[in-house]
């Protein structure tokens, strides 16, 4: 235990290391209060329905990934899963397109090619999954739950979840260039961490 001590304290002795740690925290806590903050519009005393529902099934599994954000129907309850899809469908591309294997062997000309084309695929995967989100949103709350005009809801909304994952997607690149690991992995792990205790309670509950 004393030789753990004196590795924590050596670890703080290291400048550099030091401020990764601190900025690794840092962004963590923006990522968790983000993922409080309701979409504008919706009035958060009404979503108790949606947090029942976000409980179970493939919903509940989303819900884990986004630390909670899904059934907060946060500004980031779509979360980082848009960008790990398009990152799937690059590298699938990257096997069966011709343009996408050479940008692969590129180096980093190539990288850089893929992350941006990763970025644009993002917002496209998150355009698409924001109207189905809202519409559950609609189906699952009471009429009462939205205080803003329907198509001022709707337009800001997505345009708020789009921006909403961008975001996270930023922080996720910040920490793996100034932070501590692999930062898209660091915050699926923190969201999973936050919410394995209300998953559990909910299964034990039952």
């Amino acid at each position: 235990m004393k030789a753990f001590i004196e590795t924590i304290k050596n670890i703080f002795k290291i400048e550099e290391l030091k401020n990764r740690i601190f900025l690794t925290l840092g962004f963590i806590l923006i990522y968790r209060l983000g993922a409080y903050i309701v979409l504008p519009g919706i009035d958060p005393m009404q979503l108790n329905a949606l947090d029942r529902q976000s409980s179970e099934g493939i919903l509940g599994l989303l819900d884990m990934f986004s630390g909670g954000a899904f059934s907060n129907a946060s500004i980031f309850a779509l979360g980082i899963m848009p960008y790990i899809s398009a990152s799937i469908v690059v590298q699938l591309l990257g096997m069966a397109v011709p343009y996408f294997h050479r940008l692969q062997r590129e180096g980093e000309s190539g990288r850089k090619k893929i992350n941006e084309i990763t970025r644009y695929l993002t917002v496209l995967i998150t355009a698409g999954q924001a109207p189905s989100y809202l519409a559950n949103l609609k189906a699952q709350l009471p009429e009462e739950a939205f205080v803003l005009p329907d198509a001022y809801f709707w337009v800001s909304s997505i345009i708020i979840l789009i921006s909403g994952t961008m975001f996270v997607m930023w922080l996720g690149e910040k920490i793996t260039d100034r932070g501590i690991g692999n930062g898209i992995s660091l915050l699926i792990m923190i969201g999973i961490i936050a919410r394995l205790p209300f998953a559990l309670f909910a299964e034990f509950a039952t």
